[in-house]
């Protein structure tokens, strides 16, 4: 685990491949606008899931960037996540979520209720947006790079268990088999 100088735990791990994934995600052209072809592999992961939150999400030094992104109204603006009005934006802060876990670990992060778990209960996208429930794959492409992941959200916990474990990965080897054919030329 990793504190700050005056001992508090920090919520948000260390992420030393940061500048090696920077550098890939600008070889693929990925980070920086919204892509339709991650809409809708968003709106596959809600579909197949039944959650009403879904991203394609990858993440900077500084950000997370959600290239996919399936909201329940559909609406999508350049405010944080959880913004007035009930729109999503397509940015939210590095220390916001789960996901900057999942990249640094490597692993699926399976969370029916995030207040279960006094680690991830205190991140502030639950006093701030009422995420309950969070089940996300990490995306590792050919290069070894964790490129980002792909997630759903909950505001009431859910019961993902091994069944949505298992859901989350196989979509995380779909999408990536996705990003290999585009960036291959053969999408």
């Amino acid at each position: 685990m990793t504190y700050d100088p005056t001992g508090h735990l920090l919520l948000t791990p260390v992420d030393r491949e940061a500048p090696a994934r920077v550098r890939r995600l600008r070889q693929l052209g990925f980070g920086e606008r919204p892509d339709p072809a991650f809409d809708d592999f968003a709106h596959k992961l809600a579909e197949v899931t039944g959650a009403p939150y879904s991203m394609v999400n990858f993440i900077d030094e500084n950000q997370q960037f959600f290239a996919g992104l399936h909201t329940p109204t559909g609406t999508h603006s350049g405010a944080d996540l959880g913004a007035a009005g009930g729109e999503v934006s397509r940015f939210m802060a590095r220390d916001h979520g789960y996901c900057p876990h999942v990249v640094v670990r490597r692993k699926a992060l399976v969370l029916e209720d995030v207040c279960d778990y006094p680690r991830f209960a205190g991140n502030p996208v639950v006093d701030e947006i009422g995420i309950r429930s969070y089940l996300g794959a990490p995306l590792i492409d050919r290069t070894g790079i964790a490129l980002g992941t792909i997630c759903v959200v909950d505001t009431e916990p859910r019961p993902w268990g091994r069944a949505g474990l298992a859901t989350i990965k196989s979509l995380a080897a779909e999408l990536i088999e996705q990003i290999h054919r585009r960036e291959d030329g053969r999408i």
